[in-house]
């Protein structure tokens, strides 16, 4: 049986900032427990929902080093669904209200997680075969485990994966404060290992001393080997290209399904849809004062407003787009221009444009299900999970062709009567236009054939069960 640890600062359901935290609460469920054991460990913050405290059981203590400090690590435990959870426990380092904060603090912090990360393994009586490192916060165990760990009995067969959920975050302080906190001699601090400009870099670290390095999809994968996706670190993703590779996320199938969702106005099924779904949209009109029209084609955005999503893009097609026959739903928070910009639209264009300047979990889910047209002209995807709930809910994504997002949704061919949703290639404001207005076509003037393309997205499979199986496979080619 194969032991493999994943070792991440954020867990669902314990603690979520995003993405990475679905990651890692929902992989180690799908995995073949008669082939597998998979066991997760991350910090426990002190703002946890104390219910989430309440399961932890005490494990053990012990005083590690981190260069010239003394520090206490507990280890706590907690099983959910199966799958054993260990938190590392220090109120120094893990105080506050909110996992993250400033990163001269943050560097640190996870340097000492890192390392009790490592340290506590013997102590809870668990040798994992691979180490499975998630984003820069766990940058420094392949590093330990070829330095420091290396000489001990226990560490020295254990392989490491490091797997990049977004390249643009890699944890980089002044290299010698790094030194200091980390007690690494400075044969590690050069260009070739973990600096970048004099900077050192815990991501870099990871991908240079890790077995495989992964990415949350194939395109993302090919894309951060060159220099506009690259973040300065294309060299070496060229460099370790061939054990690198791109694994698509996936969603909790459970907890996103428009069979059984508490949230949404009326619950339908790939069967039922035709005559169902619409029902959501009417709800979601009279709830956000829109006019109220079941034949109104309806565009949902649920996303940060930010750049990076290509918010800007929309900010140019506004005016234009609200001379169509469209309603816009727009859920989320972010950069104060782009949430003004959209509060504008929505004095401007009223019975159009609902423009929800907040974040609510009952509000996505709706939008979800409501609307026929779900937009993402992000810059850049890693993965994007969005698309892959609009999917499920038959809400048809329309896409830029990049990262996660051109691997998971198939362009409508009208020739081939194919493809899950409609994209563009070119981050031009203009191009999406057309594209939005070639989905407005299909809908109004060819109903059956959308219809077909709503069929066939709900038919897609991302759950987390085909991901788990690509893991597996890297796995069994790590540790044969």
């Amino acid at each position: 049986m194969k032991k493999i640890l994943f070792v991440a600062s954020e867990v669902v359901p314990f603690i979520k900032t995003g993405g990475l935290a679905d990651v890692v609460g929902s992989l180690p469920k799908c995995f073949n427990k008669e082939y597998f054991d998979v066991r997760v460990i991350a910090p426990k913050y002190a703002c946890m929902k104390q219910e989430y405290k309440d399961m932890m059981e005490y494990k053990t203590h012990f005083y590690m080093t981190l260069g010239w400090r003394r520090q206490y690590v507990g280890v706590l435990e907690a099983v959910l669904d199966g799958v054993t959870f260990y938190f590392i426990d220090n109120e120094y380092y893990f105080a506050g209200s909110k996992p993250y904060g400033n990163i001269y603090e943050d560097v640190e912090k996870f340097a000492f997680f890192s390392k009790a990360a490592l340290s506590a393994l013997p102590l809870v009586d668990f040798k994992p075969d691979i180490v499975h490192c998630h984003d820069w916060q766990t940058g420094l165990i392949p590093v330990f485990l070829k330095d420091k760990f290396h000489d001990g009995e226990f560490y020295r067969d254990m392989k490491s994966v490091m797997t990049i959920h977004n390249l643009k975050f890699q944890g980089v302080w002044d290299k010698k404060t790094i030194q200091d906190i980390t007690g690494l001699p400075s044969s590690y601090f050069t260009p070739d290992k973990l600096t970048v400009y004099d900077d050192a870099n815990y991501l870099k670290g990871g991908i240079v001393y890790a077995d495989a390095v992964t990415t949350v999809s194939k395109t993302y994968a090919e894309e951060i080997k060159t220099p506009f996706y690259g973040e300065k670190l294309d060299g070496l993703m060229r460099a370790r290209q061939n054990s690198l590779r791109g694994i698509v996320n996936g969603i909790d199938y459970e907890e996103y399904n428009p069979a059984t969702d508490q949230f949404i106005y009326k619950n339908y099924t790939a069967k039922n849809f035709r005559k169902e779904k619409s029902k959501n949209k009417v709800g979601l009109q009279k709830e956000l004062g829109l006019d109220v029209d079941e034949k109104k084609f309806m565009i949902g955005i649920v996303s940060r407003l930010t750049d990076q999503k290509g918010i800007d893009l929309i900010a140019y097609i506004m005016d234009e787009l609200c001379q169509d026959e469209i309603q816009f739903v727009i859920v989320g928070t972010g950069e104060e221009q782009y949430e003004n910009m959209f509060r504008h639209f929505d004095w401007k264009y009223n019975n159009k444009i609902s423009a929800n300047i907040y974040y609510s979990e009952a509000m996505s889910h709706k939008v979800y299900a409501g609307c026929d047209a779900f937009l993402m002209p992000s810059l850049f995807e890693p993965c994007g999970l969005s698309q892959l709930m609009s999917l499920r809910y038959g809400t048809v994504p329309i896409v830029r062709e990049t990262g996660g997002l051109k691997d998971t949704v198939e362009p409508f061919n009208e020739f081939e009567n194919t493809g899950t949703g409609f994209s563009f290639k070119n981050y031009n404001a203009h191009e999406m236009l057309g594209i939005i207005r070639y989905a407005e076509q299909v809908y109004y003037d060819r109903k059956r054939e959308w219809n077909k393309i709503v069929d066939r997205a709900m038919a897609a499979d991302f759950s987390w069960q085909s991901s788990a199986n690509q893991y597996a496979e890297m796995y069994d080619w790590l540790v044969p």
